[in-house]
């Protein structure tokens, strides 16, 4: 299965990076050159506003788009719907243009396309436009709050994440998994099985189903 991966210097786009084993290639689809984790592997810088061709990465099997900010680190709610809405839709459609017919997308927990949160609901709009470009199989991921070190990826901290790195370790197993802080790496093996089971249709994951589904082995 040959996948297109959006958001790969990020939590979970590292994360799903690091856990690749093939067979088929994996298309690091990244704004800025990074060093292949492994030699099924291959990078490509593009210009997220400049898609949706995707020539150089020839036919993909599925697309995997872990591409997310904040309104905090983006700097504005306009700034932040570039990304999160536009820069992902984009990046849909332009994997399907490539052959992709499976595609996995990270949103988040709370994600509605009605909410009075502007943050909660670009994702929620987000997600209704990705359902409708015609893929076989769409997995949507709504995990709550992420854990992992950004600062070993070059990235500043989120406020949401320290407090999630923070209750980890004494309240976590405590909280319900639906709101339980989750690890990049656990969502990351989540879609990629959820991409292998290839059920046709919508299928939404959210996070106690990500704590599921992404289990180690």
């Amino acid at each position: 299965m040959n996948v297109l991966l959006a958001g790969a210097t990020g939590l979970v786009g590292s994360a799903y990076a690091a856990q690749w084993q093939g067979p088929g290639t994996l298309h690091l689809l990244v704004r800025r050159s990074v060093a292949p984790g492994a030699p099924l592997q291959q990078v490509h810088v593009v210009d997220f506003a400049a898609l949706p061709a995707l020539p150089q990465c020839g036919t993909g099997d599925a697309a995997v788009c872990a591409l997310g900010t904040t309104i905090g680190v983006a700097g504005s709610q306009a700034a932040f719907r570039a990304v999160d809405f536009d820069a992902v839709l984009a990046f849909a459609r332009a994997a399907f243009a490539a052959g992709a017919r499976k595609l996995a997308v990270v949103s988040a927990l709370g994600a509605d396309r009605k909410s009075p949160s502007f943050y909660s609901r670009t994702k929620g709009e987000m997600e209704v436009a990705v359902a409708g470009l015609g893929y076989d199989s769409v997995i949507v991921a709504r995990p709550s709050l992420l854990t992992g070190d950004r600062s070993a990826l070059a990235q500043p901290a989120r406020t949401g994440e320290r407090l999630a790195q923070w209750l980890a370790v004494p309240f976590g197993p405590l909280l319900p998994r639906a709101v339980r802080p989750i690890a990049a790496a656990t969502v990351a093996r989540a879609l990629h099985r959820a991409l292998l089971q290839a059920e046709p249709g919508l299928r939404i994951l959210d996070s106690a189903t990500l704590q599921v589904l992404g289990s180690p082995p």
